[in-house]
This record gives C-alpha cells, structure tokens and sequence, in this order.
C-alpha cells in the first residue's frame, strides 16, 4: 500500500530451488560475482576499494537491469548496488534459498466475528518476488493475508476484491467511481465494514471525494496505506492493515476515515475524517495528521473514541451514491508574483472550476483582479482556501479580501485546498450553474468545513525551543 516503491523482500524459509546460483547477472557483475564463488541468496560481507564493509543477502537482479552492479539487501532493509570494480572481496557466510511465493493458507471463518471486505486498489500488503522483472508482487487473497498477518483471522472474516491496481498519483474519476459503486455493492451484500487499500500519496484525495460520493453509509470505510513496504524491517502495513479492519469491523464510526500511524512507533494507529486529513511528512510512518480538528479515535487492541461527533454504525440505515465528478478543475496555489496569464489560461484550456490556495486570511495581488474578473465572466467557478491549512479565510478582514469577494471569489472557510478540489469536482459533476455551484460549495456534508476549530485543534511542535523539548523528552517515545 505504499507508494514508494517497494523494495526486494528477503525470504524467510525455502521453498524453490534457484536453478541458476546467479539468477539475473550477466556480464561483468556476474564475473565478479563467479571469480569470487558468491551466490544469489547468499548472505555475505562485501568489501569495496574504500574498505567499507556491507553485510547483507545478494539479491537476484531484473533482466532489465545493467550487468555492471551487484545488489545487497542490507539488514536495514534497504537494498544497495555496488559496482563490480569497485569490489575488493566478497565472504559467503550463510545462505538462503528464495520463496517464489506468500505462504498461503485457507483463511478461517469464524462465525461470532464481522465480515470485512478488504477492496484494492494498488500497492503492497505482503510480497512475493518476481524474478523476471525483480518486481515486487503484492499479496492479496485472503489465503495469502493470512499467511502473511495471521493475527486477521482473530478480527474478522476477511474477503478481498482487487479492483485495480495503480499507484496512488494515478487514481482519478474513473477509479473513484468504480470504488464508490463497489463500496455500495459490498454494504448492501452484508459487509459489516469496508477497508480501502491505497498508496499514500494522493489518499486524502480519495477519501474526501468518497466522504461526498458515498452517502448515508451505515458501516464503516477506512482508507488504509503503508508508508514503508512490506518488505522492510519497518513496515507498517501489517498492523496498519489490522488496526484497519478492526476498525471497520467492530468500530462505530460509519463514515469514510484514513487508519495510519499516530506515534512513529506501533502502539497504536489514529483514524482521521476524510475530509480533514493530510499527508504531512514524504516518509515518517505518523505522516497523516488530522487538520484544524482532533483524530476521530485511536486503535490498538481496542478503540478509543476521540470525537462523540461523527455518523454512527446503523445497519438500518440505507446508503447512497452520487458519482458525479467533472474533472475541468484545478488548485492555484498564489504565490508572489503570480502573473494573471495563468488564470487566462485556465479559462481559454476549458476548467471550469478554481481553488485558490491564497495567503494569509485568503489574498492574491492586485494584478490577478482582471483575469478573476474574466474567468468570473465566463462562468468558472472561483473559491477560496488558505495555503496555512489551520485557519479560516477571512476576506472581509482586509481590502484585498473584499475586492476578492466583489469579483465573486467565494471563501470556503477553513476547508482544506485538497477536500475543496474534490468537492468543486463533485458539484461540478451534476451542475454548472454558478449560484448552485456555490451554494453547494458552502453547503457541508460532511466537515469539510467547521464553525470553529477546537483549542487543541492545532498542534505543530518546534524543535529546539526548551518547553518542546522538555514536553518530547516526556511523552514521545
């Protein structure tokens, strides 16, 4: 479920001879590795010409790949590729023959535990190799989660349905309308929960734009990633995946709701509201934080209610999709300087919507006002978010602010640039007239947009300063 991209895994036991002791390498890498008596799947200590010393496996490599590196799965678990001239010596001190595959069991049914459909939509859970591309492959029957994080069949009876199978950045209006439709289908097949599987990158995107294209949902939806692959020491995908499927199996909250990290360490994971959560960090495991309002709970072994706001579990309850979705929008984040051709282009390319992410309260420069005028003119739609995340747009404050709001710029409060994207999409799908556009627009559906943020609602901790340190000293582990 990570959008980096994976790295080779290392077996654990074997399974299937390799045929070829030096599965992959040709030329000159291979040489090397033959005038030495080195092996794939061997576990070696390599020196260079520098006298540095890697200890790790030796890794088969892609056919696609040069014939000048050999490549050494660290005990980090990061692989590294060192050049054949650059190679003094290379110690075999151990072997170990490669699993060609997940370890796959029958996932047991327990009658007294929920059903959870697990829907998949690209990145890796647990992994295989594949030795004709060096490739990972994700895992994703539940015989073969199973195999990988038995501890599922202790929270739920698990199906899996794989819908496609893209990195995050690629999703777009196909693939949420096919993931709306077949989160319905599941729910009133009788899933008890819905868990997503998702590459990190664009998911707050997805579970925005689901929190308005699915309605009235009477289970949960969690939207789950991993930050790190499988295939690390340091993954997080198997107990995010657990602390997911616990959460859509006996949680209470029957909303769309992003399942990561809270801590850096694995005590315990945080849900997040849909259309309040971001992607704040490119790598740490804790990168999804709640914006401009509290997580809705905390999972480990049980779940901790944060939040008494929020849809509750109510199988009763009937669910409802609206997939409308027009794509002919777009987020300008100003900056100074910004020059008013960029908005004329927009209009003359056909978008029919703008998000601007403006400055401070929600402020652009003077020599934008023309081109707003005649984007306004011709129809598109302009709102207005704050490129600070925490806060509100205020644009009666200033003149700027209200100049912006007599060009018909219309302000979103403390919406996030990236739920408002969504939403403009989604209304845009079923209307283009401008006074229903924004009306719905400032219409909440889901708390895209608060009355007021809570008073530890933000929290950004500056490193450096003694009181920060003394608090991180104490509480972060």
């Amino acid at each position: 479920m990570s959008d980096s991209k994976p790295q080779t895994p290392v077996p654990a036991t074997p399974a299937v001879e390799t045929k070829d002791p030096l599965r992959g390498y040709r030329g000159r890498a291979r040489a090397t590795l033959e005038r030495f008596g080195a092996r794939v799947w061997g576990d070696v200590k390599a020196t260079n010409d520098a006298g540095s010393v890697f200890e790790g496996v030796i890794l088969p490599r892609s056919e696609t790949f040069d014939d000048e590196h050999i490549v050494l799965k660290l005990k980090t678990g990061y692989n590294v590729g060192i050049h054949y001239e650059r190679l003094r010596a290379i110690e075999e001190v151990g072997y170990r023959e490669a699993v060609y595959k997940i370890p796959e069991q029958a996932f047991p049914s327990r009658p007294h535990l929920p059903s959870v459909t697990l829907l998949g939509t690209g990145g890796t859970i647990a992994s295989r190799l594949d030795y004709r591309t060096g490739a990972v492959i994700p895992a994703f029957t539940p015989g073969e989660l199973y195999g990988a994080v038995p501890e599922l069949a202790d929270v739920a009876n698990l199906t899996t349905k794989k819908l496609f199978g893209v990195f995050s950045e690629n999703m777009a209006r196909e693939q949420y309308v096919v993931l709306a439709q077949s989160i319905k289908d599941e729910i009133e097949a009788g899933a008890a929960g819905i868990v997503i599987g998702h590459g990190t990158d664009t998911m707050s995107h997805t579970a925005a734009i689901l929190s308005f294209m699915v309605q009235d949902s009477p289970v949960p939806i969690v939207v789950v990633g991993s930050q790190r692959s499988s295939d690390r020491p340091s993954s997080d995908a198997a107990l995010n995946l657990i602390h997911a499927v616990r959460a859509a199996g006996t949680g209470d909250i029957a909303e769309v709701q992003i399942c990561m990290f809270g801590p850096t360490s694995d005590r315990y994971a945080l849900l997040h509201r849909g259309t309040r959560c971001r992607k704040m960090h490119s790598s740490y495991r804790s990168t999804f934080r709640t914006v401009g309002d509290v997580p809705m709970a905390m999972v480990g072994d049980e779940i901790t209610y944060l939040h008494n706001d929020y849809r509750r579990r109510d199988p009763s309850r009937r669910i409802r999709l609206d997939t409308s979705y027009d794509d002919r929008t777009t987020i300008l984040y100003y900056y100074p300087g910004m020059k008013p051709d960029l908005v004329d282009a927009l209009v003359e390319k056909g978008y029919r919507g703008i998000v601007i992410a403006g400055t401070g309260l929600g402020h652009v420069n003077k020599p934008l006002y023309p081109a707003l005028k005649r984007a306004h003119a011709a129809g598109v739609h302009i709102v207005m978010c704050v490129q600070t995340l925490w806060g509100f747009a205020q644009m009666y404050v200033y003149d700027t602010g209200r100049d912006l709001l007599d060009l018909g710029v219309v302000p979103l409060d403390n919406m996030l640039p990236e739920t408002a994207l969504m939403k403009l999409s989604w209304v845009l799908g079923s209307t283009d007239d401008h006074d229903e556009v924004l009306r719905r627009m400032r219409d909440v559906v889901n708390h895209e947009m608060l009355e007021r943020e809570p008073h530890n609602g933000y929290l950004i901790l500056q490193g450096g300063l003694p009181e920060t340190d003394e608090f991180t000293s104490s509480h972060w582990k």
